[in-house]
């Protein structure tokens, strides 16, 4: 057979199955060692003894030529047997004697016939099986293609119908889901829209701006909400200059609200219980009290001050009425965080005494569904063909529910009673929307966005009005002058300056207009008010006393009037088709009596309030709103020039303040604590994610712990260095001026130690077993969580071994001791006043005796160049820092010397010998080495070499340098023109640095990033 016809029986084989052969040209032997041409054709002997028959001539087919014997036994040539060559193929005609020779006597049916179904089987699977990796429609001749063949079947011709209609069915071609039951316009109807958002937002809760922020935000899924992180533009500078100068706005409507309402005896005395006079004011201030301020403090566990805190508030008392006067209840507005809210909510429910409301308990929580309901739930859950609306079905329109209302479950219980005291708790969450506007031109932004609600002259019948509760409020005089009295007050905020000059937390109550319609046509900025801007007596009383207790009262507190006013609101379409029809486009419309009449409450922020330097930086407004309000302010206030910002913006405006964010900068509380365990964690994967080659080696950068803080060890290291030092006299700085022993050896004794732990536990597999897994990485989390007590509610509340220090008194003496001779000099009077002592020997240790273990809230700002970051390494620095620092003001700072990483090489020599033992014995298993060995290379081969593996040493004095603290957050000051940050450092430790170091350079102290070895200094400052 020539080169082209063995090609051509090639491709044909190529995709046959193994026991399917087609005929070939050439000759064949069978088992009898006959051969055959072409597998069909019968032996020429067989041949020649049927032609020697007596069949007749007439009936044999016509056969002119007879093969001889040669080329019987020979495969024919190109000259040869060529009559042969097509003839010999006309199928089987044999005789009696050719039959009875080829066919077999008997044959077994099932063995037969399952031969013959295999060979079926296979000649059906290489039919259908594709040779290619192409669909059905792309093997079709190009002048058979039509458009849209893979979205249309139809347009396939119909042989090939049902394997493109297979194909399509297929895993990776299916489209989604929603997209087989109603199609694009009915997915974009306002009610479908709906629906599928409230959908979406089961797991996280979505804000009423949500959908406005997710076009420009990069979103993230935090603490049950779906937040807005950081726009998707370069805006670090330009919210930067906003917050400065013009006004920033942020949406913190995902803040939690619990009310308490009772007598304000019974409630002054459950929450005595959970706070104390030595941080600052409580819930019993006079201003506060009243409801002309907004207070804040920080909460604890019944009776447990300074330890087991819970989280910082703020807070608002309802005004009273003050024409009553036998003793009514009181409203109070609790805000947290939302991380906070379940342990304050539990705590609240204990010191008032409260009870779960029976109806909770009496059954569970399912939806049932009537017959109605449940069937048009199944007609929509069907994966079928678009429906008609049934004639029941054409008046019953579901119920509309507002986007971002998600978080109340009907089933669950938002209001608790206390039988004993009278108190009635409430969660609010999500029941108001709250705005914050931060910067010198927010109160600008406000008055020309918001225009006080018009009073009613002609009084109407409140029951054919929407809004009745306004027209009720209008027939009382007392009201109406209150009313009047607050507009007053709120034209004058746009003649002010900043919102920093107006006392801190002022609280003022308003009920104003539909802001959609003073909507301008364009974007504009609101800049102050020159002509407002007038010192006289009432601009100057407003900036002494504030607003008026009177004036701080709000519709806002009520309930059923927001209820009101949410569910009477004017939809966007009503508005757009009035506005369509005025007689002049762009005109201002005039609804009249139709008009919404919205409360509200404004909030002022002080800003930064702590220190000397950029005092007031950072004020503003916020605004508390009625449900269903966002968008309808949203707007009008971005039209007036405000710029949005995100989460990150929020942490930077309280960096840039010098105040703690919730929850990172928390470490005492649970939220604390879990926040440092999330973080841990994700910043542990993505170190992981990088090659050893291309990230840090913390081990040689002498970094023990760098993606947290260990506060526990800290403290206790301080601790136990204190107590050493009380039975020695020799100074802990004494070895400081180099490598101290505790610092050079401490690798070495840690590894003797742990190697004599291993040897221990090499009797019991099990205990050294449960040792490996607590040192790995991964497992500090979990030795982490029992050993803080970390175990949720189960365990009976939670309780950190350290607290931070928040007594104003004895942080005011710290902020004092912290200044160097020369500032001291000029704050010399006001310590005088405060009967500040000397810090002496004594003064430390009765402080020390009172207060343990504990950290101190601090601010770092660095002398020269550097960039703080987070977990950043605080360090005392040694006698030769100060002279070198004297003799040369350009220098930096020290630098640390590489660690030695013993562990990398221990783990290389334990997986090279383990490798040569598997090669040795590769049928039985591994023998067990040394454990230490052993916990090197798990910690290694977990994908974390770089990383201290086991318990963490002393982390004191790890390095050259004593450790004092860490920082949480840190970067490039915009405000300073150099790096700032703030953190913790133990107070043992900070008291015994103050103690060491000279007058003139008291508050000095080294900063080291985990991934550097250079050391920069940088000045400590404690602001009250």
């Amino acid at each position: 057979m020539s080169n082209a016809r063995e090609k051509k029986h090639a491709k044909k084989m190529r995709n046959q199955p193994a026991n399917v052969t087609l005929s070939s040209g050439f000759t064949a032997v069978d088992e009898r060692g006959t051969k055959h041409h072409n597998g069909n054709e019968k032996s020429f002997q067989y041949q020649k003894q049927e032609s020697c028959s007596g069949t007749p001539q007439h009936q044999q087919p016509k056969l002119t030529h007879v093969p001889s014997e040669s080329c019987a036994n020979e495969q024919p040539s190109k000259g040869q047997c060529k009559g042969e060559k097509g003839k010999g193929q006309a199928g089987w005609r044999g005789g009696h004697q050719g039959a009875a020779r080829e066919i077999p006597k008997y044959i077994t049916a099932s063995t037969f016939a399952q031969a013959r179904a295999a060979e079926i089987n296979a000649m059906l699977k290489a039919v259908t099986q594709k040779s290619s990796n192409s669909l059905v429609f792309q093997t079709l001749p190009r002048h058979m293609r039509r458009r849209a063949m893979s979205h249309n079947v139809k347009r396939l011709p119909r042989r090939l119908r049902e394997i493109a209609q297979k194909e399509a069915e297929k895993t990776e071609h299916h489209k989604k889901e929603y997209s087989k039951n109603k199609c694009r316009k009915a997915r974009r109807c306002h009610l479908n829209l709906l629906l599928e958002f409230n959908r979406r937002q089961k797991k996280n809760v979505w804000l009423e701006t949500h959908i406005w922020h997710a076009k420009r935000f990069h979103m993230v899924k935090k603490w049950g909400y779906c937040l807005g992180e950081s726009p998707t533009i370069k805006s670090y500078r330009a919210s930067y200059r906003a917050m400065t100068k013009h006004c920033l706005l942020q949406d913190l409507s995902y803040y939690c609200c619990l009310e308490l309402n009772g007598k304000e005896e019974e409630i002054l005395k459950a929450l005595s219980r959970m706070c104390s006079i030595d941080t600052g004011l409580t819930f019993a201030a006079v201003h506060c009290l009243s409801g002309k301020r907004q207070g804040s403090l920080v909460l604890y566990r019944a009776d447990k001050y300074p330890e087991e805190m819970l989280g910082p508030i703020t807070f608002i008392w309802k005004p009273e009425d003050g024409t009553s006067t036998t003793p009514i209840n009181r409203k109070l507005w609790l805000w947290t965080h939302p991380t906070l809210k379940q342990d304050i909510l539990t705590e609240l429910k204990i010191v008032c005494q409260c009870v779960q409301p029976p109806e909770a308990t009496a059954f569970i929580p399912e939806v049932a569904l009537t017959s109605h309901e449940e069937k048009i739930h199944i007609k929509q859950t069907e994966n079928c063909k678009k429906r008609k609306r049934d004639d029941e079905e054409k008046n019953t329109n579901p119920v509309k529910k507002i986007v971002g209302d998600g978080t109340r479950n009907p089933f669950q219980p938002y209001s608790w009673t206390s039988s004993a005291t009278g108190i009635v708790v409430s969660d609010l969450t999500m029941e108001m929307n709250r705005y914050r506007l931060i910067g010198p031109l927010s109160h600008s932004i406000l008055t020309e966005a918001l225009k006080t609600a018009s009073v009613y002259t002609e009084v109407e019948d409140a029951e054919t009005v929407l809004h009745s509760w306004w027209v009720e409020t209008c027939k009382k005089p007392d009201s109406v002058s209150v009313h009047h009295r607050q507009e007053a007050i709120f034209e004058l905020l746009g003649g002010i300056a900043s919102p920093a000059e107006i006392p801190a937390g002022t609280i003022l109550g308003l009920t104003v207009g539909d802001p959609r319609i003073n909507l301008p046509q364009k974007k504009s900025k609101a800049l102050l008010n020159i002509e407002k801007f007038q010192d006289n007596e009432k601009v100057r009383q407003l900036r002494l006393e504030g607003v008026p207790v009177e004036c701080a009262h709000s519709f806002i507190w009520d309930q059923d009037i927001c209820k009101s006013v949410t569910e009477n609101k004017i939809s966007e379409k009503e508005l757009n088709q009035m506005r369509s029809e005025l007689m002049v486009p762009g005109s201002q419309l005039n609804l009249g009596h139709r008009e919404s009449k919205i409360p509200i409450l404004l909030i002022q922020q002080p800003g930064k309030v702590t220190g000397e330097d950029r005092l007031g930086w950072g004020s503003g407004w916020d605004i508390l709103l009625p449900k269903g309000w966002g968008m309808a302010f949203w707007i009008p206030f971005i039209y007036r020039g405000a710029r949005v910002g995100g989460l990150k913006e929020g942490r930077i405006h309280s960096r840039y303040k010098g105040a703690p964010s919730i929850p990172d900068d928390f470490p005492d509380c649970p939220a604390g604590m879990l926040f440092a365990i999330e973080q841990e964690n994700n910043l542990l994967e993505k170190y992981k994610r990088h090659p050893p080659a291309k990230r840090p080696n913390y081990v040689k950068h002498g970094t023990l712990s760098p993606f947290r803080c260990p506060w526990e060890q800290l403290t206790q290291d301080w601790e136990s260095r204190i107590t050493a030092q009380t039975e020695s006299p020799i100074s802990p700085h004494s070895s400081a001026n180099g490598k101290s022993d505790s610092g050079r050896k401490k690798l070495c004794v840690v590894e003797s130690e742990q190697e004599q732990k291993h040897e221990t536990l090499k009797d019991k597999p099990e205990e050294a077993a449960e040792m490996m897994d607590t040192h790995s990485p991964d497992a500090a989390v979990t030795v982490d969580l029992k050993e803080t007590g970390v175990c949720g509610n189960e365990c009976g509340g939670t309780r950190a071994p350290f607290c931070v220090l928040r007594s104003r008194k004895l942080l005011k003496w710290l902020a004092a001791w912290c200044l160097p001779v020369g500032r001291r000099n000029q704050a010399a009077f006001r310590a005088s006043r405060m009967h500040q002592p000397e810090l002496t020997k004594a003064t430390c240790l009765s402080i020390l005796h009172e207060y343990p273990r504990f950290l101190v809230w601090v601010s770092l700002s660095l002398l020269k160049k550097g960039n703080p970051e987070l977990h950043t390494m605080i360090c005392i620095p040694s006698k030769d820092d100060f002279l070198h620092l004297n003799e040369d003001r350009l220098y930096c700072g020290p630098q640390e010397s590489r660690h030695n990483d013993p562990f990398k090489a221990k783990a290389r020599k334990q997986k090279e010998k383990r490798k040569t033992e598997k090669q040795q014995k590769p049928e039985g298993g591994v023998a067990p080495g040394p454990a230490g060995e052993l916990h090197c290379t798990r910690a290694c081969a977990e994908g974390a070499p770089g990383l201290w593996p086991g318990p963490l040493p002393d982390v004191t004095g790890h390095c050259s340098r004593t450790l004092l603290g860490f920082v949480t957050q840190g970067d490039f000051s915009l405000a300073a023109g150099c790096g700032e940050a703030l953190g913790f450092v133990s107070l043992t430790g900070l008291l015994e640095m103050l103690s060491s170091q000279p007058a003139d350079q008291r508050g000095l102290v080294l900063l080291r990033t985990p991934a550097s070895l250079q050391y920069r200094f940088a000045r400590i400052i404690i602001d009250i």
